[in-house]
Formats: C-alpha cells, sequence, structure tokens
C-alpha cells in the first residue's frame, strides 16, 4: 500500500464552505501533504491543482503522485448523464496530464452517482428510496458507458459508493457490482453512515475493491444531525466525519486485514465544510493525526 491524501480532507470539494469561510489554495493542500509523511494526493477539484504543465510542475515540487479523483455523474437519467459527458472528458484530460509525473502508479478516475435531493434529505438511506428494476438498468447502463470511457483513455475506473446518492448501503453496493464490472473504492467513513461495516465489507468485496479510502466517523453524531432534521449537507458540516481514532471505525481490525490483502493507494480523507475563522492549520492538526495512526503499519 501507499498513502495519499485528499483537498477535501481541507474543505475543497463539490460542497461550498460555509460563508465566510476561506479556503486553501493548491499549494498550501499540496505543502501540508508533503509536510506530514503522504505520498500521493486526490485530484480535487478539476483544475484545482493546476492544467497541464503547472500541474505536472506542482505534483513534482511536492513529490506527490496523483492517485484519483472525484467525478460525479446522474447515472439514474439518461438525458443527464449525456448532458455530463463534456464534463466526463475535462476531468480525463486533468488525469491524463497528472499521470505523466509517475506513469508506473496511474490515477483511477472515481466514478460515483451525483446526489439527489431524495437522498440528500436522508442521509443512509431507507425503506423506499433505493432504485427499481427500470432505475437499476438505467443506472447501470450509463456507468458501463462511462467506464468504457475511462478505459478508452488507458485509465482503469473505479466507483465510490457514497452519502446521499442510490448507492449507499451495503444492499445497494451488492446491486451495483452485480450489474457491472467496475472495480469498487471501498470508503469507511461512508459505509458506516450507509449502515455498514468497513471490515465486513473489505472482506465480503475483496474480489472488486481497487481502491480505499481511509475515514473515520461517528454514528451518534449523524444520528444526532438526522433527529434535528438535518440532511446531507449537516453531516458534513456537523463533523459526522472526524480524525482517525475518535469515530466508529476499527482501525486496527481495517488495517490488519488491508496489509494483508490490499495492493494499492490507501487515501486517507476527513470530509469538512470550512467555517468562518477556520484555518488551514486545524486540517494540517488532522492530516497529521491521521498519518501517525497509521505509522504502526506504514511507517
Amino acid at each position: 500500500m501507499r498513502i495519499a491524501g485528499a483537498p477535501v480532507s481541507f474543505g475543497v470539494f463539490e460542497l461550498e464552505p460555509e460563508e465566510g469561510a476561506e479556503l486553501p489554495g493548491p499549494d498550501d493542500v499540496a505543502a501540508a501533504l508533503h509536510d506530514t509523511g503522504y505520498q500521493g494526493i486526490d485530484l480535487g477539484p478539476v483544475g484545482f491543482l493546476g492544467r497541464g504543465a503547472e500541474l505536472q510542475e506542482r505534483l513534482r515540487r511536492y513529490e506527490l503522485s496523483l492517485v484519483g479523483g472525484w467525478v460525479d455523474l446522474p447515472f439514474h437519467d439518461d438525458a443527464a448523464f449525456e448532458a455530463s459527458l463534456p464534463a466526463l472528458a475535462e476531468a480525463l484530460d486533468n488525469f491524463i496530464e497528472g499521470s505523466e509525473v509517475d506513469p508506473e502508479h496511474l490515477p483511477l478516475p472515481t466514478l460515483a452517482a451525483s446526489a439527489t435531493p431524495d437522498r440528500q434529505a436522508q442521509p443512509g438511506g431507507g425503506e423506499g428510496l433505493s432504485l427499481d428494476e427500470a432505475g437499476w438498468t438505467t443506472f447501470a447502463n450509463n456507468v458501463q458507458r462511462a467506464a468504457a470511457l475511462v478505459r478508452e483513455r488507458g485509465l482503469e475506473p473505479t466507483f465510490h459508493h457514497h452519502t446521499s446518492t442510490y448507492v449507499e448501503t451495503p444492499a445497494e453496493i451488492d446491486e451495483f457490482l452485480a450489474r457491472t464490472d467496475v472495480g469498487l473504492t471501498l470508503d469507511t467513513g461512508h459505509l458506516i453512515i450507509g449502515g455498514g461495516d468497513p471490515l465486513e465489507g473489505l472482506k465480503r468485496w475483496s474480489d472488486r475493491i481497487n481502491h480505499v479510502h481511509l475515514k473515520d466517523a461517528r454514528i451518534d453524531r449523524l444520528r444526532e444531525i438526522l433527529a434535528a432534521g438535518g440532511g446531507m449537507r449537516e453531516v458534513w458540516s456537523g463533523e459526522a466525519f472526524v480524525a482517525l481514532g475518535a469515530g466508529d471505525l476499527d482501525l486496527e481490525a481495517v488495517m490488519e486485514h488491508l496489509t494483508k490483502t490490499f495492493d494499492g493507494w490507501l487515501v486517507i480523507e476527513q470530509d469538512v465544510i470550512p467555517r468562518p475563522g477556520d484555518t488551514i492549520d486545524r486540517a494540517i492538526a488532522n492530516q497529521r493525526i491521521n498519518r501517525e495512526a497509521l505509522r504502526k503499519w506504514l511507517p
């Protein structure tokens, strides 16, 4: 295994920060990950780390490989999916640009379903929220189309089950895997939120897992947020995702299993939405905690 970090741990991702909060720039994030002992970095929003020569220079300067990156697409809706293909092509261009820095470890474009209002309102899933047969057929067909486009560019896709999407719960992950040939990004934090057990998931889907996002989450905090009527955004802003060791993840068991079974990038994430007054120092401190928590297995 090799260890990577991600811009999402610094609040840089598809959700906007709280009003008045400031986000760190690409050099801030890359330097922080380099200085705290990470070997790779996730792409973040397309263009965040730069394009072309700028991206390549930044990766080399901070001695980081590009390992993957989030690309959400509305697989459940044929028309919307068709309209999203130019965005997929742009993301793939960015991946190809970054792959030249470390051609021995190519990035895995991380496909995911776009969030939908019904799922955003009820993180963790629930009865009546899953796709029906026709919906699953549409969804899987479009995933396979996207995967083919990724493979045409010489890269291998991976699929991220995710809070507030149609692939969130263990049963939905099972259905997805049965209908596609795309590898799985197992995200320990999102699996906890979706009602699953990370260790069980690692064992259950081991032959399909080609990427791992390691994060911790607090079930009690999730329940508090849902009981108060919160949705997807409140899960992030309410700090349901926490530093390794502060949540419900059995880190010891998960890492013992991974060291014996997984050969790939271990991307450490701690999804946060920055608030006014937050500084990058807080994010750096958390990423140092996360990195140190893994020294036993990844010196």
